[in-house]
């Protein structure tokens, strides 16, 4: 409220000068019916803003001049000269209270009756004697306290501000390069302070609440909800954030637009919200918030969300192809909301149905350098994030480089800066992603150079950028930190900008364009997720929760935190090395008396270690870790793994990556072949030496076979293996008969296998199950 009491105070003292030249003139011309209104309009403004800010003085003042001009403009009043000296005395007046309000002393309110009272008077203009202005104990005219510039005048200020912040830059430099006197280095301390100090003024002369763009949303909101007859409650968060006046001028039609669409083709109507299990008022919130060198605002409701087939649908009826729509990633299929024409609306309506509206939306942003960011859950609701770039803003900054390239990261978003061959700093791959360890606390890192396309992807970076994004933080590998400098950034080209990495750019002193980098949309574009879980919608208890998964987080034997899914762990048991033992290839650990497959992801200890004991319902393996740590619920969109491999994704908690181990591949590689109800039957027929027994029937056990010499009472073969038989038995009833030879040579000529190889007996036996059966 005080904000917008100094901006009245400001504004109807000015207007209030200007207008006592225009009543006269008025005076002098009467049948001058524009400067009439023009009168008429500052009263009303007046009497309209004092009883919205609760002034009854000012107001009773107002709403007296403005009945008098009403009649004049009505024509049954005749302006004369006693009627213009009450008018003029009402408006001085108005400045005299205004000028108490400013400097915050009392003014009484004598004389005031007589002036209402003129105005009403119809003729005998000296019957009532008006009180004088010089009189009145607030005659002398209060200092100043506000003035208000045009924009043109703002921008040259801060140009010459610029100037002044790239000049001190130079001379800084200069003197860091050669052996000064102590004095001087003194006076450029004191000129940087002032610098520093006239910079902060002159940028704040451009800035602004954004309350002044978000004041008029709840009515805008409780209208559009009345006129489409739904119940929309809305929250607005951030209100104090300050951005550039012009920008808040640009962004007033875009939000506009997206406030009304959401309500329109979002949220939905009480009867089908109730249907649904959702509140019938839907619940709309708008938040500003600043990151780095930009500002966010963000629209999210709880509505339906974007139906992207009825969008393509729509397009397709227009006229585009159908399958180059439908072959677009996610991301760009939700972008065609901006296509030009369309609307998802089959009839027009005053609020839409015209096919004007998102594609404005996107071309304004566009046009400030700003872009926005969608995030759909279809029957969920929508969230709209638009980052707009804080203009002709002077930032303190980190220069990087990235090998003959420098660039700008904001200071106020880091947090420190370290060297990749500092103790304590260890770089590793795991999930297929970089991460960064730090002093023991794991980061997700993105080397800067190679994301931009200007670095060779074999080259490690030098220094690591700790920066905050949001609610995390990542490591930002560069090659180089060069210096610190405060720089006017400006909105870059608009392809510069779209690219979603950059946040402006800068001329600083050395004449070399410099962009400025947002850590925001470099952690976007590398895949790393940092926003906010948004607020949960409130639904009826009725209702599902989002599904997670159960893991079970460890510390694994290469130091990596990784998960198994719960329900694939039995229990976990602490075992020593020597109860580990390599049989058939494989190693296996001895636990009560039966090996079970071993699988590590790492060196294993000499000592005790825990092993995770893993069960699929039929066939068990043993997992060895370094430290189990707790069951938590692990996000079912993780972030893919580079390759497939022993790593399902990977999940970010506590600013930590976690490891989920796929059990499809734990089980494919380690597990023995499975114990199933029943096994197919191989008998070997064989009457003397036993050498399938020995050589064969270790094989087929492996393959999954059940293998005896001689059938139990009632019991059915499926194959028959026979090794060198010249007058063949007749096979049982139900088997199929695999024949062996010792002599490879017999082995072409006859059809039959010989005894060793391998692979065309196993195919041989498996061909002829298939075919018996």
């Amino acid at each position: 409220m005080d904000e917008l009491l100094q901006e009245f105070i400001a504004e109807t003292r000015e207007t209030a000068e200007a207008l006592a030249g225009e009543i006269v003139a008025w005076e002098a011309a009467p049948d001058d019916r524009a400067r009439l209104d023009g009168i008429f309009r500052f009263v009303h403004t007046v009497k309209g803003s004092c009883g919205f800010l609760d002034l009854p003085r000012l107001e009773r003042l107002a709403h007296a001049a403005e009945d008098a001009l009403a009649e004049v403009r009505d024509g049954r009043r005749t302006p004369d000269r006693a009627l213009v000296d009450a008018v003029l005395a009402i408006v001085d007046r108005i400045g005299e209270i205004v000028d108490a309000m400013d400097r915050g002393t009392a003014l009484d309110d004598g004389g005031e009756d007589l002036l209402i009272a003129a105005l009403a008077a119809s003729s005998a203009p000296a019957a009532i004697d008006l009180p004088s202005a010089s009189a009145s104990p607030v005659a002398a005219r209060a200092p100043m306290r506000s003035v208000r510039l045009g924009v043109d005048l703002l921008d040259r200020m801060m140009s010459g501000m610029s100037e002044m912040v790239l000049a001190r830059n130079e001379l800084a430099r200069r003197m860091r390069a050669s052996e000064v006197d102590p004095a001087a280095e003194a006076a450029l301390e004191r000129l940087s302070s002032t610098v520093a100090e006239m910079r902060e003024t002159v940028t704040r002369t451009r800035m602004q609440k954004i309350d002044a763009l978000f004041s008029p949303l709840p009515r805008l909101v409780r209208d559009t909800a009345g006129a489409l007859g739904r119940r929309v409650s809305l929250e607005i968060e951030g209100s104090d954030v300050e951005l550039d006046r012009e920008m808040i001028e640009v962004m007033r039609d875009p939000l506009v637009h997206i406030i009304r669409n959401s309500i329109d083709h979002g949220i939905e109507d009480p009867a089908v919200r109730r249907n649904a299990g959702k509140p019938e008022a839907g619940r709309l919130t708008v938040s500003a918030r600043q990151a780095g060198n930009q500002i966010v605002v963000e629209v999210t409701d709880d509505g339906r969300g974007i139906d992207i087939e009825r969008v393509i649908a729509k397009l397709v009826r227009g006229g585009q192809d159908e399958h180059q729509l439908r072959s677009l990633p996610a991301q760009e299929k939700l972008a065609l909301i901006f296509e030009p024409g369309l609307s998802t609306k089959d009839a027009v309506t005053a609020v839409s149905g015209r096919g004007v509206g998102m594609d404005v939306v996107r071309s304004a942003i566009d046009g400030i350098g700003g872009r926005i960011e969608l995030d759909n859950a279809p029957g969920r609701g929508l969230r709209i994030a638009i980052h707009v770039p804080l203009t002709l803003s002077i930032l303190s900054t980190i220069v990087i480089a990235l090998g003959n390239q420098q660039l700008a990261i904001p200071r106020s978003v880091i947090e420190e800066i370290v060297s990749v061959r500092a103790a304590g700093v260890r770089l590793d791959r795991l999930g297929g992603r970089s991460v960064a360890t730090v002093r023991g606390r794991r980061l997700p890192m993105v080397t800067l150079g190679r994301l931009l396309g200007i670095a060779d992807a074999g080259i490690e970076p030098a220094m690591l950028v700790i920066a905050n994004v949001g609610p995390g933080a990542l490591a930002i590998g560069v090659d180089d930190v060069l210096d610190h400098e405060e720089l006017v950034i400006r909105p870059a080209a608009l392809a510069v900008m779209c690219a979603g990495v950059y946040a402006g750019q800068a001329l600083p002193d050395s004449g070399r364009p410099m962009l400025l980098i947002d850590c925001a949309g470099v952690a976007h574009r590398a895949g790393l997720n940092f926003r906010r879980d948004a607020a949960p919608v409130e639904v009826e208890e009725t209702a599902a929760e989002a599904p997670g998964l159960a893991a079970l987080t460890f510390r694994d034997l290469d130091g990596a935190r990784r998960a198994l899914p719960v329900a694939a762990v039995d229990r976990i048991e602490s075992v020593t090395a020597d109860q580990i033992h390599r049989t058939g290839g494989r190693l296996r650990l001895l636990i009560e008396g039966v090996l079970v497959p071993l699988a590590a992801l790492g060196t294993l200890p000499a000592g005790r270690f825990a092993a995770l004991r893993l069960r699929d319902g039929q066939s068990e393996i043993a997992y060895a870790i370094a430290e189990a740590s707790d069951i938590v619920d692990l996000p079912v969109d993780l972030a893919g793994p580079a390759s497939p491999g022993a790593i399902a994704g990977v999940a970010l908690m506590d600013d930590e990556p976690v490891e989920l181990i796929d059990p499809l591949w734990l089980f494919a590689g380690h597990a023995d072949v499975a114990a199933a109800d029943h096994k197919p039957v191989c008998l070997l027929d064989e009457h003397d030496g036993g050498w399938m027994a020995t050589f064969l029937a270790p094989m087929l056990r492996g393959a999954g076979w059940r293998v005896t010499g001689r059938l139990a009472p009632g019991e059915q073969a499926d194959v028959v293996i026979r090794l060198d038989a010249e007058a063949e038995a007749p096979a049982p009833e139900g088997a199929a008969i695999v024949r062996l030879v010792t002599d490879p040579a017999a082995a072409e000529a006859s059809g039959a296998i010989h005894r060793y190889d391998r692979e065309r007996l196993l195919a041989a036996v498996g061909a002829r199950l298939g075919a018996a059966r």
